[in-house]
């Protein structure tokens, strides 16, 4: 029984994605799907690169992934397979699989088989008209190649890279900001192991963040704290409150750290 996943901005009051699971239905019907989240930010697709990866790599191999956040829809981006781990992700060339495409073995197809395609093609939406009825032939047993040649220039944004500015000190950025207002930081706990037993300072908005913590029980109100969070980075987190309301940042703000 295949698998294929949906991560959009479309959110769930209009008809975009029910549109899009009646074609998947339509032209595979033993498949089951399931729905990552439609509520990313619109047209941000960084953060929905990071999203879509914390979600996609705990399903089982030979699942299908069809993930459009696609500001550029109708231009001339292109639409992509990506295998990747056992993975099938399938959406547009615009830097939303970054993650996966760093990997090993990964093959990068553009989706040009038209007779795949919707007709006709809609300029704005591209999720039912070719991502959809793709990702549903190959849920069908299509092979890779028959959907279109292999490519190797495809879009990496660049995402998570922490710069060393001095002996003791690091510059980084905020990766997402989750509906707790908990603030995910580019500094994952494997590259920087230290933080879990060392001295250290992190500057988020205006504030020094010095305190660690291993769950949320062990804060205490109205403090700000350094937790490994469920995906491998140190997050700046406030309990049972909005870490990101009280400093007053967003997605992309800059965060530094010190270690001794």
């Amino acid at each position: 029984m295949p698998i294929i996943t949906l991560t959009t901005d479309f959110g769930t009051t209009d008809s975009y994605v029910g549109a899009m699971k009646g074609v998947l239905l339509s032209i595979c019907p033993k498949a089951t799907i399931v729905d990552l989240t439609h509520e990313l930010p619109p047209y941000d697709v960084t953060e929905a690169a990071f999203v879509f990866e914390q979600a996609r790599r705990w399903f089982p191999k030979k699942t299908i992934h069809v993930a459009v956040v696609d500001p550029g829809v109708g231009s001339t981006r292109r639409p992509l397979l990506v295998e990747a781990g056992g993975h099938y992700l399938v959406g547009p060339d615009n830097g939303i699989f970054t993650y996966a495409l760093g990997g090993s073995a990964v093959k990068t197809r553009h989706l040009s088989n038209e007779k795949l395609f919707l007709k006709p093609v809609s300029a704005t939406f591209h999720g039912r008209d070719i991502f959809a009825p793709c990702a549903a032939h190959l849920a069908a047993g299509m092979p890779p190649a028959k959907l279109g040649k292999l490519v190797k220039d495809a879009l990496r944004l660049n995402l998570g890279t922490n710069n060393r500015i001095s002996k003791r000190q690091w510059s980084g950025s905020v990766l997402r900001v989750d509906r707790f207002g908990n603030l995910i930081t580019s500094f994952s706990i494997a590259e920087f192991g230290w933080l879990a037993d060392r001295p250290f300072e992190i500057l988020v908005g205006f504030e020094k963040v010095g305190k660690r913590a291993t769950h949320f029980a062990e804060c205490e109100y109205g403090e700000l704290y350094a937790i490994v969070g469920s995906s491998g980075y140190i997050e700046i987190v406030q309990r049972e409150a909005s870490a990101a309301k009280r400093l007053g940042v967003v997605s992309g703000a800059p965060v530094d750290v010190t270690g001794w």
